[in-house]
């Protein structure tokens, strides 16, 4: 047997491979419409008291508008109350929280650097004085983030229903502003209205997007009342160990938290050779316990999600990678260099075509949550592949270079008024 059909026997099993992990997808882009809508009991209140935990570093001229939307919250089953940790500052954060009302912690470590560790402050803080039994629920949002008026109250259904997490609707504040923010938008979208919606379909785990979510007293307490999760991503973290946990996070499609996106590709480089290091880090250290949830005794939805976290994980993206090598040394071998360039290209035009019918749907679909005109939101579509594309540089990137957690700077000071929408009011 030739080394060119030994790597086409090794391309077909990985290209199965890669069909196996993604494949179910395109099914989500339309199981949302097929299925029953709504997140959890949506007539349910729970009347719970929530604490609204924030970590902020130097987000001064950002966390006011925050603290004004928390303010705004149109819930009165219980007690909100915001609670910030003022991360390593050197600006005004503390003092213009103090000034919304919030209670203030002050947190100086240089040594552990991140939002999960800078949550784990805030909530010792609180456990030190006696304030986390006052809580139901505890909500987590970064200081850039705005609140639909109904946020709390849309929440509290769902955590009502008895679920001990649960997420809401990630949207954007300047999602047009280029086409990165609409690339980073658009992918929120499409998170939002698919893969979570599907996942609440079929009564699995959602996944956490880093903001706009929460967890109930009782699950803190199966921590020992400490946030553990401390990695360079600490969201992909959590919603890992819900799913070797058998714990659900919801999604609420009605808790709607408007997020700033990076516009700069610089900036955007950075935080996602982050995210892709901390999915290597998450391979590390629970990918053997992954492997082993797909074969556990168990709940069929425990294997379902330890197969979702895995193709959504870095080995999902590895294994893409690996299938386009193989084609392009296969094609190298046997037809040269214009026949291995073709091989490599051919992928990456159908990846393009896949990508943009994923934006396009997901615009379609989620047009009244989106801004903008028809023009603008179809030239989203076409550059969405193309931000897309850029993870392929990033993830060797992070691979390469020594791994890091680096602040994003936001800079979009603006209340939810100022926010542009779709044809849906804010």
């Amino acid at each position: 047997m030739s080394s060119v059909d030994l790597i086409r026997i090794l391309l077909l099993a990985l290209a199965g491979l890669v069909g196996l992990a993604y494949a179910y997808q395109t099914i989500y882009l339309f199981l949302p419409r097929l299925a029953k809508k709504g997140a959890a009991v949506q007539d349910r209140p729970g009347g719970l008291d929530y604490a609204v935990l924030i970590a902020a570093r130097n987000e001064e001229a950002v966390i006011p508008y925050l603290l004004d939307s928390i303010a705004a919250q149109d819930y009165t089953g219980g007690r909100l109350d915001a609670f910030v940790i003022a991360d390593n500052c050197t600006d005004g954060t503390a003092a213009a929280a103090r000034a919304r009302g919030a209670t203030v912690y002050r947190r100086s470590d240089r040594s552990r650097i991140g939002k999960g560790y800078a949550l784990q402050a805030l909530l010792g803080h609180m456990r030190r004085e006696g304030r986390l039994d006052d809580y139901d629920v505890f909500l987590v949002f970064d200081a850039d983030n705005l609140l639909r008026p109904d946020y709390v109250s849309q929440m509290d259904r769902t955590f009502g229903a008895g679920y001990q997490a649960a997420c809401g609707y990630r949207n954007s504040k300047n999602f047009m502003t280029n086409w990165i923010t609409a690339g980073y938008g658009l992918w929120y979208a499409h998170d939002s209205a698919h893969f979570n919606a599907s996942r609440m379909a079929l009564g699995v785990t959602s996944i956490v997007t880093g903001t706009g979510f929460g967890f109930t007293r009782s699950l803190l307490d199966r921590w020992g009342g400490v946030w553990p999760f401390t990695g360079l991503t600490e969201d992909m973290e959590f919603d890992t160990w819900c799913a070797l946990n058998d714990v659900q996070v919801a999604y609420c499609p009605g808790a709607m938290v408007y997020d700033e996106q990076v516009s700069g590709f610089a900036q955007s480089w950075r935080q996602r050779t982050r995210w892709i290091q901390g999915s290597i880090q998450i391979g590390r250290r629970q990918g053997a316990e992954l492997l082993a949830g797909l074969v556990r005794p168990g709940p069929a939805k425990r294997r379902w999600v330890c197969f979702e976290n895995m193709s959504v994980n870095v080995f999902g993206y590895a294994l893409a990678v690996a299938a386009n090598l193989c084609t392009a040394a296969a094609a190298l071998l046997a037809g040269g260099p214009h026949a291995a360039l073709t091989a490599a290209l051919t992928p990456l035009a159908a990846l393009y075509g896949n990508l943009f019918l994923v934006g396009a749907v997901t615009m379609l679909q989620e047009r009244r949550n989106i801004p903008g005109g028809a023009l603008r939101k179809a030239w989203a579509c076409v550059t969405f592949p193309l931000f897309m594309f850029t993870f392929l540089p990033v993830g060797i990137w992070a691979f390469l270079s020594r791994p890091q957690w680096k602040p994003i700077r936001h800079t979009v000071a603006v209340g939810l008024d100022k926010v542009p929408t779709g044809a849906g009011r804010p």
